[in-house]
């Protein structure tokens, strides 16, 4: 049986300003897709470049690097 969670997935900039959040809901443990359109919060797009992604799951936090290409 899965054990449930609450995960967050969040976008900051190379500045460490929060972008967007992608995800914030109680999901199942398992391995899922997330797909960013390269969009802000207010729905302006952002430009090319660095940026980090934290994810929460729990009491689990990992921050990654990625880069935003157009």
């Amino acid at each position: 049986m899965p054990s449930f969670s609450q995960v967050r997935l969040e976008v900051y900039d190379i500045l460490g300003r929060l972008v967007t959040t992608l995800l914030s809901q109680e999901m199942a443990s398992g391995t899922y897709k997330v797909r960013w359109d390269g969009t802000a919060q207010n729905g302006v797009g952002v430009s090319s470049g660095v940026y980090f992604y934290r994810i929460q799951a729990g009491s689990s936090t990992a921050i990654r690097k990625m880069l935003l290409l157009k």
